[in-house]
């Protein structure tokens, strides 16, 4: 095929988009740190998706047009660095191309050059050794064999096997990749999107989906199903939704041998939506029950129990019921200015709103919001100006993309935490411009220390920390510093790392995991230990993150 169309470039997008989303999984589960929100595949997944549905919605002959409603579709869809990433890349791409009723060889090399130095110019500390440096190299393969390539699907072969030798470089370029022996998971991504073009222009089905089993996307699955079965609360038969992990024990399984079959057969007479993981160290449970103790003490039977959550679906229901039935169609009150937030938890919203955000959008580790979500919450608002504080590093670019998008005054104070947040906002002064806010907001923002305690989704070893599957990790100012099975002996030691006689306040959020009284011994704890700071603590609900730690 020695040149394209709209339409054929169309279909294209479509097979890179579907490779990628039967692969996602895959890239999440590359994430370098061990914790649970390794959502580069997620975050890719569905800007990829934003861009194909927009493209397969206004796909014309003309490709320059095609390109341009791509483009549209992964800017509004960018969630996270990755996805931002993505859609930079294939915008420079579709700007090179903007007048072409088709392309050809050469067009298409060049295309893809001209959107990885857009890509690169969007980045303001590009790093070698990720979804960049693959691009790159891929590109330069395509332009430095433009000429002999006999047609495109030629050259989509070069592209792709540049692309993989790039990826499996990258942890040469990249110390903390080799560390943990991965390549890099942005990367990978964009190779699943390459070979979905290459399989598109070869007329082939596409490679072998990579399995990797997700008890999360399998409750994802289970809880959309289920709620096709009931339109009404007291049509819920089983109410609670629970989960569990089972560290098998020797001992008890020595009086009764685990059998998965059996396992799930005996809890499948307790409910209904059963999902049940095993391997040779431990078991997890998704069931729908109405009597979740039974249901925790058969597992008991076969060992420990960890990780477990009961949530009353009824209880859900109800509320989403009632709010769904508020009237929405009320005036929006003008506003002059209006701060914008991203943060998980419903008492962190609480507490962000409480001392002037304006509104929250609920994101973070596990759920980064796009850049469309980003845009409608600020346009609901209807202010004149606007700070937008994304309180996470991989939100940071889909802000500033929404920044660049928006058509009122705006700006993004590029906070990585909450608690980095929490001292923006209070730092905000509403007779001063966006430009003096934005920059006294981030100095205050800079002068807070973040410490988080979450778990380990994997054996591994980094920063020289070596660290054992399922054990609470501490991080400090985004290194880890320590690990360990016991909650209050890693958040103990992360304290002491970032507390010192400077320091006057400290703030304690805990998780939706964590009971009052164990978070107020913690707080107990860090006021004896360091008696010359203040300790404050906070129900911030929050999942993943046991504690959140402020420090100033």
């Amino acid at each position: 095929m020695s040149s394209i169309n709209g339409l054929q470039f169309a279909k294209m997008v479509e097979m890179g988009a579907h490779h990628l989303h039967q692969n996602a999984d895959y890239v999440d589960s590359l994430n370098v740190f061990p914790v649970p929100d390794g959502d580069t595949g997620t975050n890719m997944n569905l800007s990829m998706t934003s861009g194909a549905k927009e493209t397969g919605l206004n796909a014309q002959e003309h490709i320059g047009m095609t390109a341009q409603a791509f483009s549209k579709g992964l800017l509004m869809g960018a969630r996270g660095n990755s996805g931002v990433i993505l859609s930079q890349l294939f915008r420079g791409f579709s700007k090179q191309i903007e007048s072409e009723s088709e392309v050809n060889v050469e067009q298409f090399a060049e295309a893809l050059q001209y959107g990885v130095e857009t890509a690169y110019k969007a980045v303001m500390k590009p790093v070698e050794g990720t979804i960049l440096t693959v691009a790159k190299d891929a590109a330069n393969a395509a332009v430095s064999h433009k000429e002999q390539a006999a047609d495109l699907t030629e050259l989509m072969e070069i592209i792709v096997e540049e692309a993989k030798a790039s990826l499996k470089r990258t942890p040469d370029l990249l110390p903390v990749l080799k560390e943990v022996g991965v390549v890099d998971s942005g990367g990978q991504g964009l190779v699943y999107v390459y070979e979905g073009f290459l399989a598109c222009l070869k007329g082939e089905d596409l490679p072998a989906k990579t399995v990797v089993h997700s008890m999360e996307d399998l409750v994802k699955t289970e809880h959309h199903r289920s709620v096709q079965s009931f339109m009404n609360t007291e049509d819920i038969e089983f109410g609670y939704c629970t989960e569990f992990m089972v560290k098998l024990d020797a001992d008890k399984l020595h009086e009764k041998p685990f059998d998965e079959d059996t396992f799930r057969q005996d809890l499948s007479e307790l409910g209904d939506s059963l999902l049940v993981i095993s391997d040779d160290e431990v078991v997890k449970v998704h069931i729908h029950t109405e009597e979740p103790g039974e249901a925790l003490s058969y597992g008991q039977k076969y060992g420990s129990l960890t990780k477990m959550k009961i949530e009353n679906m009824r209880e859900q229901h109800s509320d989403i019921m009632e709010r769904d039935s508020i009237p929405t169609a009320t005036p929006k009150q003008q506003h002059k200015y209006a701060i914008v937030t991203v943060s998980m938890g419903s008492g962190i919203a609480e507490l962000l709103k409480s001392i002037g955000a304006s509104a929250v959008i609920e994101g973070g580790q596990t759920m980064n919001p796009s850049t469309e979500d980003i845009i409608k919450a600020i346009e609901e608002i209807g202010a004149e100006k606007v700070l937008i504080l994304p309180n996470n590093k991989n939100v940071i670019m889909a802000a500033e993309q929404a920044a660049d998008v928006l058509s009122i005054e705006a700006a993004v104070v590029p906070t990585k935490s909450v608690p980095e947040g929490l001292a923006a906002i209070l730092a905000f002064n509403p007779e001063a411009t966006v430009e003096k806010n934005a920059q006294t907001m981030k100095e205050a923002a800079s002068s807070v220390k973040t410490g988080q305690v979450t778990y380990a989704v994997r054996d591994t070893s980094i920063d020289g920390v070596t660290i054992q599957k399922d054990d609470f990790i501490g991080i400090a100012q985004g290194k880890i510093t320590s690990s360990a099975p016991s909650l209050d002996d890693v958040t103990k030691s992360l304290a002491a790392s970032l507390i010192d006689e400077d320091d006057e306040i400290v703030t304690i959020i805990y998780g939706e995991d964590v009971a009052s009284d164990e978070a107020e011994k913690i707080a107990a704890y860090i006021e004896e230990q360091f008696d010359f700071v203040d300790v404050e603590l906070y129900a911030g609900k929050q999942p993943l993150y046991p504690y959140i730690l402020s420090v100033e």
